[in-house]
């Protein structure tokens, strides 16, 4: 299932927002191509390994690309590159923007040799604000966009979400955008310039439902949702363990207040509706929580069933990769490969017309580089200059011998 079978991307992003992005693409079909200089994309040393160059990171976000190691200091890897440009549907990057001219690659630059071509930029901040330029990791996005904020309103203490929650997200918000880009030239022909900021994808991200009373001019109320920063919005404690019971509706709520002997409370003016439930969610969940602590999980799932009500057992990570719907549905891969052994990976979560596309071992550093230089139309004079250069893998495994 190639969905995208026939465009090819050139992805010089590192770490995990553009790599997400790219794995994404290649999931799809696309022939998504991993530019890397000799020392390789950092997360090829981040987490346990079996081999040199491909921890865990790097395989969490690297399948189905291929790998080119160009040293894009030297001019002749310079001119492999451009040559590729040639090639290509898609070309990303990670980099701060002041670094493109000097490497030839700045959107017009590109644009120009290629108007085909759909460029993205993903940067940590929109260049024509007063942020632009300025280098952005997930820790320091998450903070300026308010999510550890969030965890502060909510707990007391301001904290990280414990995922790579920006990086992963601009990621999603890269692929959007790159897609939409591809659609408009299949229509018109021309490329475009797709601008990926980290910053305003999170704030866009967070705001969904946090603008709240700000979306009105003047305020009608504060920012933020009191539904999800209500303290007591966690797993609810039961006699034995935990569970995400989620009373929603007015007859969800009915129907629990019924069962917990305090069917008054469906008529009390703090609960009577979702307005007013959400007024004075605290004290609601609060009530909730005390009835909920009093009976065994295993109770509040059979109960939670037979009212409609939705709800679930928390599951540890250890559960989850070993969830009985994951198994029963395939979700999770695993892949043998020569040297690393059996290597399990997470699957495509999409399925077109019932069925997953198809998942690939992340390449080796430098991996394709002859295969896909040679495919640029570059002759092997050319090809064995790189390798002189030290601008491919082979050379890096000479001087290391």
């Amino acid at each position: 299932m190639r969905l995208l079978d026939g465009i090819r991307v050139l992805d010089l992003s590192a770490v995990v927002m553009g790599p997400f992005a790219g794995q994404m693409l290649g999931d799809l079909g696309a022939d998504v191509i991993k530019i890397e200089p000799p020392e390789g994309d950092s997360t090829r040393r981040t987490g346990p390994a079996t081999e040199a160059g491909m921890a865990a990171l790097f395989l969490g976000v690297n399948r189905n690309k291929r790998s080119v190691m160009l040293d894009l200091k030297q001019p002749e890897a310079r001119a492999a590159l451009f040559a590729l440009v040639d090639t290509a549907d898609v070309f990303m990057h990670s980099m701060r923007p002041q670094k493109l001219d000097a490497l030839g690659i700045s959107p017009q630059a590109l644009l120009a040799r290629n108007p085909r071509l759909v460029y993205a930029g993903l940067h940590g901040f929109s260049e024509d604000g007063p942020y632009g330029g300025r280098p952005a990791y997930d820790d320091t996005i998450q903070g300026m966009a308010g999510l550890a904020a969030l965890a502060q309103l909510q707990g007391g203490e301001p904290r990280y979400f414990p995922t790579i929650a920006a990086d992963k997200t601009s990621g999603l918000f890269a692929v959007n955008g790159i897609l939409a880009a591809l659609v408009r030239r299949e229509r018109t022909g021309v490329g475009a310039f797709v601008e990926v900021p980290m910053f305003e994808s999170m704030v866009a991200f967070n705001l969904v439902e946090h603008m709240y009373g700000h979306h009105f001019d003047p305020p009608k109320g504060a920012l933020g949702y009191p539904r999800v920063l209500a303290e007591w919005r966690r797993p609810y404690r039961t006699a034995d363990g935990y569970i995400c019971l989620m009373p929603y509706t007015d007859q969800h709520w009915r129907a629990f207040f019924a069962e917990v002997g305090e069917a008054d409370l469906a008529t009390d003016p703090r609960f009577a509706d979702i307005a007013a439930r959400t007024r004075n969610i605290e004290a609601l969940y609060e009530v909730a929580g005390g009835h909920i602590a009093r009976r065994t999980t295993q109770a509040w799932q059979d109960t939670s069933e037979r009212l409609q009500i939705p709800s679930a057992p928390m599951a540890s990570l250890d559960q989850v990769v070993d969830d009985a719907h994951l198994r029963a549905t395939g979700f999770f891969v695993a892949k043998d490969d020569p040297s690393m052994g059996r290597l399990v990976f997470p699957g495509v979560p999409l399925k077109f017309d019932g069925e997953r596309p198809a998942i690939a071992v992340p390449p080796r550093l430098g991996e394709h580089t002859r295969d896909v230089l040679a495919e640029a139309g570059l002759d092997a004079k050319a090809i064995d200059a790189l390798v002189k250069k030290d601008a491919t893998p082979e050379a890096t495994e000479r001087a290391q011998a």
